[in-house]
């Protein structure tokens, strides 16, 4: 490089410094950087209340500080899938807020998969400007950690509500939702709120070839979302001994992801009364990655046999959690990439350092 171009470059580069610092100066820190800086943190994140899903996301659950959707059919663990969400980000001490356009909140099954009801914010707007304005204000407080929005097919505009049924009020949901993702996402962003919107599919008339299903609420939500979810019933129902349906298996497909590959796919079982199957995860994860041993219908750990069958291999580890926790630490472990003992290593040497800084301070 001749010394006339690296006066230019740095002229350039003294330029662009200053701008820089005028530009944290006007509106805070972090404004503006370089992807190479240190200042460029990891992705916070919320678990799901499913290993398998986690995984499937990349970055161990919900990002915080993104949009995220979760839409499929009917009675497909949609709201389940968000109320462990909520019930996750409050065993970490945050704070949840569930939007109820359904007006069909179950309070004692939100309970029952381990959300503190009595500390979840919970509204039912009237109509969808309204459910909206109190989402951006709750989101603007910086106080909440989670927000679920459910559902965005519910979300009716103000003047369909006060309009005659059969009224024809085309593009009006799509409108509204377009104004809001614009008016969300910067906020969302600079407060670090996980925000779920529930969608619903539609069908869409006179499509002969490709897929005819499409979600509600136009293409803005497609957009702005980092995460899409796609989640529906897969295989046959779970039945008990006695015949009964007790459960779904349900697959999800992450459609879109800006943080981590997308595509991935993850099964789970959503049990009746008690949601996802964390015990189901296991021996399935367990299986795929050679920790548990399955030949025929017996199920082996340690070299020594549990069960036979995979319902009765979930209720072995149900009635002895110590060996699930011991099998899953291997899961993760397997996973990252360490052995055990070094993953180990590695947190009790983070909590050491963090006892010494706080010993200093």
């Amino acid at each position: 490089m001749s010394d006339t171009n690296k006066q230019d470059r740095e002229a350039k580069m003294k330029a662009l410094q200053l701008t820089v610092d005028r530009l944290e100066k006007t509106y805070g820190k972090g404004t503006i950087m370089r992807l190479g800086d240190d200042s460029v943190v990891e992705v916070d994140s919320i678990p799901t209340g499913s290993l398998g899903l986690d995984i499937a996301l990349g970055v161990n659950g919900l990002p915080r500080g993104r949009v995220v959707e979760i839409y499929g059919p009917e009675s497909s663990g949609k709201t389940t899938l968000a109320i462990h969400a909520i019930a996750e980000c409050q065993k970490q001490g945050g704070i949840a807020a569930f939007i109820d356009a359904e007006h069909a909140f179950d309070r004692s099954y939100a309970r029952s998969l381990g959300v503190d009801t009595e500390n979840l914010l919970i509204s039912q707007p009237d109509n969808g400007e309204q459910a909206l304005e109190i989402t951006e204000n709750l989101i603007r407080s910086g106080a909440i950690d989670i927000i679920v929005i459910d559902s965005v097919a519910a979300l009716v505009p103000r003047s369909e509500i006060e309009g005659e049924m059969g009224d024809s009020k085309m593009g009006l949901q799509a409108r509204l939702m377009s104004q809001a993702m614009r008016k969300l996402t910067g906020t969302i962003g600079r407060t670090g709120c996980c925000c779920i919107f529930i969608n619903q599919l539609r069908e869409k008339i006179g499509v002969m070839f490709g897929n005819p299903e499409t979600t509600t609420g136009g293409n803005a939500l497609k957009f702005y979302a980092s995460m899409r979810l796609d989640i529906r019933r897969s295989g046959s129902a779970i039945k008990d001994k006695e015949g009964n349906v007790v459960g779904n298996h349900v697959k999800v497909k992450v459609v879109k992801n800006k943080l981590a590959p997308p595509f991935r796919v993850a099964e789970f079982d959503i049990m009746f009364g008690e949601g996802i199957s964390k015990t189901g995860e296991i021996v399935d994860l367990g299986v795929d990655h050679d920790i548990i041993q399955k030949s025929g219908a017996w199920y082996s750990y340690d070299s020594a046999k549990i069960a036979q069958g995979r319902e009765a291999a979930k209720q072995f580890l149900m009635d002895n959690p110590e060996v699930a926790n011991e099998i899953e630490k291997k899961i993760k472990a397997k996973i990252v990439g360490l052995p055990l003992e070094e993953e180990e290593a590695k947190k009790n040497g983070k909590a050491k350092k963090d006892e010494k800084e706080e010993a200093k301070s």
